[in-house]
C-alpha cells in the first residue's frame, strides 16, 4: 500500500499551498511530464498565468489519473514560470485553482523561473512525481 506523509517541522517557516518533505512508501513511481495549457489538439489555451495554470494542472492530473493515480499521490511538483513576479502576486488565485482540483494534500514544491518555455505562449508549466501502491 502507498502512503505519502507530509513534513512540515515547527522550526520552518509554516507552508502556504506546499509541504517542507514529503516521504513516500510504495512500489510504483509515475514520472509525470511537464504540462503547459495546450488544448487536445496541440495549442496554448487562456491567455492568463491563472487561466494556463488550471489548464496544465488539469492536463498534469490527467496524466496522473491515466496512469492509476489521484492528486493525493503526488509527492512533488516542479512548476515553471516565465515571471515569478505574476506568480506571486497570483498565488491566492493559484492556491484557490490547486485546492479546488487536487486538494489540500499537498506535495514537496518549487517554482522556478523560466526565461521562456517550450511553447513560446505558455506562461506556466508543471511536472510532478507520484508514488503509487
Amino acid at each position: 500500500m502507498s502512503s505519502l506523509d507530509r513534513v512540515n517541522p515547527a522550526e520552518l517557516s509554516p507552508p502556504k499551498g506546499f509541504s517542507h518533505a514529503v516521504t513516500a512508501t510504495g512500489s510504483r513511481l509515475v514520472f509525470l511530464a511537464g504540462q503547459t495549457a495546450l488544448d487536445g489538439e496541440g495549442k496554448i489555451t487562456g491567455a492568463t498565468l491563472p487561466e494556463q495554470f488550471e489548464r496544465a494542472l488539469t492536463n498534469l492530473l490527467t496524466a496522473l489519473r491515466h496512469a492509476g493515480g489521484t492528486p493525493a499521490d503526488l509527492a512533488r511538483v516542479t512548476v515553471y514560470a516565465t515571471d515569478v513576479a505574476d506568480y506571486r502576486a497570483c498565488a491566492p488565485e493559484l492556491g484557490g485553482i490547486w485546492r479546488r482540483l487536487a486538494g489540500r494534500d499537498y506535495p514537496a514544491m518549487a517554482v522556478v523561473g523560466a526565461v521562456r518555455l517550450w511553447d513560446e505562449s505558455a506562461l506556466v508549466e508543471l511536472d510532478g512525481v507520484a508514488v503509487l501502491d
